[in-house]
């Protein structure tokens, strides 16, 4: 077997600043038909490189995503001592924890901060997380009480980045605030296995609570074991991750804008799912059906088709990605339709709720929030130009909702999908009819 050198991935460039990029999109309205493989899950491929950094040997992830986040993740996994090689879409990790910086860089991605953040504080050392400017204005305060009573020492910029942490973790009881995100949670999850000590975390106000289904399916699969007891987690210390060969299923996150794609202007499958998948954004299916559309399960996938809508009710509080692309579909749904969880919204790549109303509305839309609830009044979009704000759900948002418009649309910033889908103009100009 060859073994490689820590060097052989370099990850992304590291800038100060973050700029969206300034790619602009046309879309034509006009039907779509085609069939689209869905990129592999970038949580998954996040998940994994931090799980592989830790194991006792080789690990191979098969179907890595190519997107900014997941590179980010394995960037970060390199710094704290991994053997990190890319081939295609095949990332060969050994792992290691022996940082090579004091000073780790997760680009513009909330979840590689707050789950390296455990990780990081496995070492007996100061390391600080850092990222791009729009990271900074995302909380990581809920990661400093649990940190210090299970062992490390943690300092922050008011409970924003940059973190500093030392370790070693210990072990211990801790309490987690999950209103905010599910994410440190996941970090703890991941981290306090490999303790000396036992752990039992107790969580309140949980929030994306599949994401927490799907931290503890990878924990198990390499093989380390975690017991729930409701909102406790007991968590045997000194254990170790098994390296293993591990495929990344397809995101339901990327996928949920093409499927709706097919139920507003044609007929779209996507393929690369997993019916049975512990993806929060499976939920997208029950969001279809709910507003009237013809939702088939087809070999390896999903097919949505064209039909006539109507307006929806959705609790989206624990699958807040789907907010965008359920926001394009209720603005082509004749009537009001209701989207619950709105408060999920603030802490995003943008502050998601206010850029849909705005950019949405741009193109035509009549959204506004009534407390937890975005309220969208459905008759139809006209077209028109609209700006990403550097998000990539709200650039990839647009571009759908535009699809059954009544006139063309212009998507400034669109460049800033590659956060999370590189290919998503790529593959909708795959499916456009006028576009073949």
């Amino acid at each position: 077997m060859i073994f490689f050198a820590r060097n052989t991935y370099n990850g992304p460039k590291k800038t100060s600043k973050k700029k969206a990029p300034k790619m602009k999109k046309m879309i034509r309205p006009g039907p779509v038909r085609g069939t689209v493989p869905a990129p592999a899950s970038k949580s998954l491929a996040q998940r994994a490189a931090a799980i592989a950094a830790l194991t006792r040997g080789e690990t191979r992830i098969l179907n890595f995503s190519t997107c900014r986040d997941s590179a980010a993740a394995l960037a970060v996994s390199k710094d704290l001592g991994a053997g990190v090689r890319v081939l295609g879409d095949r990332v060969t990790v050994r792992g290691g924890l022996n940082p090579r910086t004091r000073l780790i860089h997760c680009g513009e991605s909330g979840l590689c901060m707050r789950l390296f953040s455990a990780v990081a504080a496995l070492w007996d050392g100061d390391i600080t997380l850092d990222g791009l400017a729009p990271l900074r204005k995302r909380p990581i305060s809920m990661a400093e009480a649990p940190l210090r009573r299970l062992g490390a020492r943690v300092e922050s910029a008011g409970g924003f980045p940059p973190l500093k942490v030392r370790g070693p973790l210990q072990g211990g009881e801790a309490h987690v605030d999950g209103s905010v995100t599910s994410q440190f949670l996941t970090g703890l999850l991941i981290g306090a296995p490999l303790a000396p000590g036992d752990s039992t975390l107790t969580v309140s106000g949980l929030k994306s609570a599949p994401y927490v289904d799907m931290t503890l399916e990878i924990i198990h699969a390499f093989g380390v074991k975690i017991h729930r007891e409701g909102d406790r987690f007991l968590i045997p210390g000194n254990q170790a991750y098994r390296p293993r060969e591990y495929r990344l299923e397809g995101d339901w996150s990327a996928a949920s804008f093409f499927l709706v794609a097919g139920a507003l202007a044609g007929d779209v499958s996507v393929t690369g799912l997993s019916a049975d998948s512990a993806q929060a954004d499976r939920a997208i299916l029950s969001l279809l059906k709910a507003a009237g559309a013809n939702v088939q399960r087809i070999p390896d996938g999903f097919r949505a088709m064209k039909k006539e809508l109507r307006p929806f009710e959705f609790d989206a509080s624990h699958c807040p990605d789907l907010f965008p692309p359920a926001a394009a579909l209720a603005a082509h749904c004749p009537g009001e339709s209701r989207i619950k969880g709105a408060g999920r919204l603030v802490f995003k790549e943008s502050h998601r709720g206010r850029a849909l109303e705005a950019e949405l509305g741009k193109l035509g839309a009549r959204i506004r929030t009534d407390l937890d609830v975005m309220v969208i009044e459905g008759g139809g979009l006209e077209g028109g130009e609209a700006f990403s704000r550097g998000d990539h759900r709200i650039a990839m948002s647009l571009s759908v909702a535009a699809l059954a418009a009544r006139g063309p649309s212009t998507i400034e910033g669109a460049g800033c999908v590659a956060k999370s889908y590189p290919n998503f103009y790529a593959d909708l100009n795959g499916i456009m009819e006028d576009e073949k």
